[in-house]
């Protein structure tokens, strides 16, 4: 008869606190408790530590057994417990010969029936835990190993199975982790632009909008190759940093996204949901908070096709994300809050049919067709769009042409360059693309002649232009002017902002 105590993690949208487990044996009728706000997941570590322990070669205390999950005021989910809670009725049931210092280690991980230690998620942010609450190091299984070395200056240890790590803590031969060096691949994902025949000015304008980070929207009928250059956008975006794989990869470690064994994510996200998904599935949430579509599209592009076929009030959902990169999730219990900075790429026909103004073919949809298909994608939605592109067909004799089309290694180049002067630039702000330019800084950055003032005051009355739709022609020149290697912002590079913006921002 005895106690012990343990520590494993619990994930709080995108942090990790400490949890305690504690670990009490005493006389009476055989009884495995656990409390602490534990949802079913870790109540059933209950039988899988037992099975674990037996299967392991290794006595289970058939007396009365309570776990104590502390803080006990902290919803606990999740079988990452499963190591964490073995350990701890081991050792109060006095399996160590020789005491052994467990407050130490944090262990992670779940329990197969035979012993063996599986992954689970969320092993980046426990390790972070780890090291800022000065523990010596993090227990987890092999395949969870990559991810938790990604944090430096914490031991990670590696345990196949529960006698392996019980034998470790014993004789302190548990095995040290070495992590290979790991940064952000130079990796190139995507179609290439060059396998895209004609739409030179929309290249130009999904140029634009990736280096800046702006919102785009391709409008065109079916087989204009709307969908080919979304595809193809994350082969122009500019390297991922460090700082932006390592933010990407905890979220993807808090939505059990990673795949297989990699630690660190190199590429920016392509994210193209259907339009059938929910509300939840777009921005995140549910009993549990998880991130959603738009935070796992993080420093990478959202793809939406098909726009108008989503329901209005899941596109309705990304008004908040698209102003202010963060998505903020509300429950009883508290209030939650995911990164949202991303790219979105919308594609969409005229109309129902798809053929509204095209040469060739004839639309067969009557105006009130039109109208309410073009309704479904509200103005305060719209005029969060940067960008607006139409994607016109393309001839025969462009199809056929044996003339070279501009590689997306090129386009990149001045991309990359783009991107390094904003990083340059606002370097010691919050923000890093020109996209999340607001307030001062626009004022600071985005100083117009007397001329482009002028183009400027006659679009805003022309147009009827909002504040917000003003704002972001601004930004959309800043990067335009970026990519021309200037450092102030012309009448020609306004002008071409404004052809981009959407006709109907207004509405609404």
């Amino acid at each position: 008869m005895g106690s012990a105590c343990s520590y494993a993690s619990a994930l709080t949208g995108l942090k990790a606190e400490t949890v305690r487990v504690e670990a009490d044996i005493a006389s009476g009728l055989p009884k495995f408790l656990i409390v602490g706000l534990p949802d079913t997941a870790v109540n059933e570590s209950r039988e899988r530590v037992r099975s674990a322990i037996k299967n392991s070669g290794l006595k289970f205390p058939r007396t009365h057994i309570i776990i104590n999950l502390a803080p006990a005021d902290v919803k606990k989910q999740g079988p990452a417990y499963d190591l964490a809670i073995a350990v701890a009725v081991l050792s109060a049931h006095g399996h160590f010969e020789e005491p052994v210092k467990l407050a130490d280690y944090v262990f992670l991980g779940e329990l197969a029936l035979d012993g063996r230690v599986r992954p689970v998620r969320g092993a980046l942010l426990t390790a972070m835990m780890a090291k800022e609450q000065g523990f010596k190091g993090i227990v987890v299984s092999p395949e969870n190993a990559n991810e938790a070395a990604l944090v430096k200056g914490l031991t990670v240890y590696v345990v196949e199975t529960l006698e392996e790590c019980l034998d470790g803590l014993a004789d302190g031969s548990m095995t040290k982790y070495k992590a290979p060096k790991m940064t952000a691949a130079d990796t190139t994902q995507g179609d290439d632009m060059m396998n895209i025949r004609g739409q030179t000015q929309v290249k130009r304008a999904m140029e634009i909008a990736a280096a800046g980070g702006h919102n785009i929207l391709l409008a065109g009928t079916p087989g204009s190759g709307k969908t080919m250059l979304a595809r193809a956008l994350p082969s122009i975006l500019p390297t991922l940093t460090f700082a932006e794989a390592l933010q990407i990869t905890m979220i993807h470690s808090v939505a059990g996204t990673l795949e297989g064994t990699r630690a660190l994510v190199a590429e920016r996200p392509f994210r193209s949901p259907h339009h059938t998904s929910s509300g939840t599935a777009l921005v995140g949430g549910g009993a549990w908070p998880k991130p959603g579509e738009v935070s796992l599209a993080h420093r990478g592009v959202l793809f939406l096709d098909e726009f108008p076929e989503f329901s209005r009030v899941v596109l309705e959902n990304l008004r908040q994300p698209l102003e202010d990169g963060m998505v903020t999730i509300s429950r009883a219990a508290g209030t939650l809050e995911f990164p949202a900075r991303f790219m979105l790429v919308a594609a969409m026909n005229p109309c129902p049919c798809g053929f509204l103004n095209d040469p060739g073919r004839e639309c067969t949809c009557n105006p009130n067709q039109i109208l309410k298909y073009q309704q479904k994608i509200s103005g305060p939605l719209l005029d969060r769009i940067d960008m607006c592109c139409e994607v016109p067909r393309v001839d025969f004799a462009k199809l056929t042409s044996g003339e070279d089309e501009e590689t997306s290694a090129s386009m990149r180049e001045r991309v990359q360059r783009a991107r390094d002067v904003q990083t340059e630039r606002y370097e010691g702000s919050r923000i890093h693309t020109n996209a999340e330019l607001r307030s001062q800084l626009l004022r600071q950055h985005c100083l117009l002649d007397e001329e482009s003032n002028n183009l400027m005051k006659h679009a805003v009355d022309k147009l009827a232009m909002s504040a917000r739709g003003y704002t972001r022609v601004l930004r959309v020149a800043r990067t335009i002017a970026d990519l021309a290697g200037v450092k102030t912002i012309t009448a020609g590079q306004i002008a071409e902002a404004l052809q981009y913006r959407p006709k109907v921002s207004s509405r609404g």
